[in-house]
């Protein structure tokens, strides 16, 4: 049955895998069609391939439960948490089980003085952040859309404050996760580091759901800088702005946040969030301290910038202006929606050394002109990671393969340079083919774990690695 999996759909086994589920679970199992694509939904060009039903779990226990059933008849099981991710990693290719977990969003606790909490996988990381701020203690990840912390976890996703505070990998301490034959396991203590075997922490964070479904999450937490301030500086080329980036970084300045906006996307952004920015390629910055340590900061990028013709600086101090700014970035992908009224937008990240910034970035504007397209550059620059927004007739065949070259160039571009065909979006089913070029032999120690934790292959089958 496991190799049956691979190929195609369990007919007999999921038919009775969903009988038995719906026996037991009742109103929460739903074979609804449009509740189903909902689950299956994804922003790329990957058709939507729904499961074929959907259960509301509200416990680990419940979520072990339905897997054990799924095991049993080798039916396959996707978690499902916000639906924000971008490669197809909710789909059901061959069918199976959506396990959504957006009633298990509960804050189990919260440890102040040892800067950490514990939650469960379906709250959202401004659910966390809300409920926790009275302790003035806040989770940094902030990947834009707002995630769940089990879907955060599962793409090992990264954001807008990675630059200082790092992404999921760094910040979860340990998960509790439901294996695929329905084990409940954790991977770690509380404890800051360990030296007690394999980190398998590490291992389900950014497995996607391939190996295991995480259920709770223990969290690093950091404290409310006292002092916060945002800025805003212009450039003439897309070049001049990485340039400074990498000069910021390689100085060891301690930014918060460093965001590129190429032309494209400052324009975008001005239409949608009201915006009034000078329509040339642009840093957008934030900086965490003490009052004077963040004047310092200030100072610093002011010179460094200067040195490579950033100008036309813009300062918010007072949360309201910051949350307005940081919105905008965070409404880039709507934003782009305004170049091309009813044109699809395929978004797609790649991750380069910091060294090789400018270079990627550069190149990649390039093929977008040479390939006759329009596609806005936004990113976290400051890890090297960014991102193109691609608009296009999905009806269109010739604009759709000119897309798909420009997907191919850039994974295989940013590989080249010692980077990686994704930073945060992850790999599901959109950027697998890229994986044998950037991994190489490790791709088949992968498959190895893979075989060895899920041997019938029903965990989120048909993503990140082929068997």
């Amino acid at each position: 049955m496991a190799t049956a999996l691979h190929a195609e759909r369990n007919e007999g086994g999921i038919a009775t895998a969903i009988g038995i589920l719906a026996q037991r679970f009742g109103d929460r199992l739903s074979r609804s069609e449009a509740l189903r694509r909902q689950h299956a939904h994804t922003t790329t060009w990957i058709p939507n391939e729904p499961a074929d039903a959907v259960l509301f779990a509200e416990s680990t226990e419940e979520v072990g439960e339905a897997v054990r059933i799924c095991a049993a008849h080798s039916v396959p099981v996707i978690a499902y948490g916000a639906g924000s991710s971008l490669e197809g990693h909710l789909n059901a290719p061959f069918g199976g089980l959506s396990i959504d977990l957006s009633r298990m969003n509960r804050v189990i606790a919260v440890h102040p003085e040892d800067l950490d909490c514990v939650v469960q996988a379906g709250i959202t990381r401004k659910e966390l952040n809300q409920q926790i701020r009275a302790t003035g203690l806040f989770f940094p990840i902030d990947p834009g859309a707002d995630a769940s912390l089990g879907g955060m976890a599962a793409t090992r996703a990264s954001g807008t404050n990675a630059v200082r505070y790092g992404t999921m990998k760094d910040n979860v301490v340990n998960v509790t996760a439901v294996m695929a034959d329905g084990t409940v396991i954790r991977t770690a203590q509380r404890a800051k580091k360990t030296s007690a075997g394999y980190d398998l922490t590490r291992l389900l964070v950014g497995s996607e759901g391939t190996l295991g479904i995480m259920t709770e999450l223990t969290l690093r937490l950091h404290g409310i800088p006292p002092a916060i301030s945002a800025a805003i500086c212009s450039f003439p080329t897309v070049e001049a702005a990485c340039n400074a980036v990498i000069a910021t970084i390689q100085y060891g300045l301690p930014v918060a946040r460093i965001e590129l906006l190429d032309e494209l996307q400052v324009r975008a952004s001005n239409t949608y969030s009201g915006l009034d920015l000078p329509e040339t390629p642009t840093l957008l910055l934030e900086f965490h301290g003490t009052e004077s340590g963040v004047a310092e900061q200030v100072g610093t990028f002011g010179e460094i910038a200067a040195e490579h013709g950033g100008g036309n600086f813009r300062w918010a101090t007072r949360e309201e202006e910051r949350a307005r700014l940081w919105q905008a970035r965070h409404d880039a992908y709507w934003a782009v929606r305004t170049l091309r009224p009813g044109g699809s937008v395929l978004a797609t990240d790649v991750c380069v050394p910091i060294s090789r910034l400018a270079e990627a970035v550069a190149g990649a504007k390039a093929e977008c002109e040479r390939l006759g397209l329009i596609a806005p550059i936004v990113g976290h620059v400051g890890d090297g990671n960014f991102h193109l927004s691609v608009l296009v007739d999905t009806e269109d065949p010739v604009e759709f393969r000119a897309v798909e070259s420009l997907l191919g160039w850039l994974a295989e571009r940013a590989i080249a340079l010692d980077g990686t065909c994704t930073g945060e979006h992850g790999v599901g089913q959109g950027k697998m083919k890229y994986l044998e070029r950037e991994l190489g032999p490790a791709l088949a120690v992968m498959r190895s774990i893979k075989m060895a934790l899920d041997p019938q292959n029903i965990m989120n089958p048909g993503k990140i690695v082929r068997l």
